[in-house]
């Protein structure tokens, strides 16, 4: 089963909040290899200058407009693939990146997934997955177990710092007490009462 076109085409934060706890898929070459989506980090549109769709329409930016529910993957540093979700309605630039996931089937018991670049790699997606429609059975989200309210964490985004203020928006969120998120928060900010 996999999530309907209608699960992407809200508000990024939304579906930031509502992928934690789903299951990436992805399915090729005989091989079956899931995770369970412990972080993410919502882009909500060209207004937001963390977004890549704050640039405009370009080749790269044009799959943020749309439609819904599209993959959208990118290399960052020449050498390492991030994975995307685009959301909201057509003509609004946003996405949501994996930002981890915990390993679930089919991935090596060494396998890394604590980063954007390491579950992109343990999961086999590509430049070549960008802009695959995620209804397909080759790469797609799929339910998982709800995670309830009190076991998510919210704070800033990772390696935003050129978009000012944007950068302290908390759009990342991420399972407070899963292993595999990409960066754990600092002792000082879980000491907060």
């Amino acid at each position: 089963m996999r999530l309907p076109v209608s699960f992407y085409a809200r508000p990024a934060l939304t579906v930031a909040r509502e992928l934690l706890g789903t299951h990436l898929v992805v399915e090729e070459g005989g091989w079956r290899r899931v995770g369970r989506i412990v972080e993410t980090e919502a882009y909500v549109g060209e207004h937001d200058l963390a977004c890549h769709a704050s640039k405009g329409r370009t080749p790269r930016t044009e799959v943020l407009f749309g439609p819904p529910g599209r993959a959208y993957v990118y290399l960052i540093y020449g050498m390492y693939h991030c994975f995307n979700v685009v959301t909201d309605v057509e003509g609004v630039g946003s996405a949501v990146l994996v930002r981890a996931v915990e390993p679930v089937a089919g991935l090596p018991e060494d396998a890394r997934t604590d980063g954007p670049g390491r579950l992109c790699r343990a999961l086999g997606l590509t430049l070549a997955h960008n802009r695959w429609d995620l209804q397909d059975a080759a790469l797609h989200l799929a339910p998982g177990e709800p995670v309830p309210e009190a076991r998510v964490e919210r704070g800033p985004r990772i390696g935003v710092d050129y978009a000012g203020e944007w950068a302290r928006e908390p759009y990342r969120l991420w399972l407070r007490d899963s292993q595999h998120v990409s960066r754990p928060p600092s002792r000082r900010r879980r000491e907060r009462p």
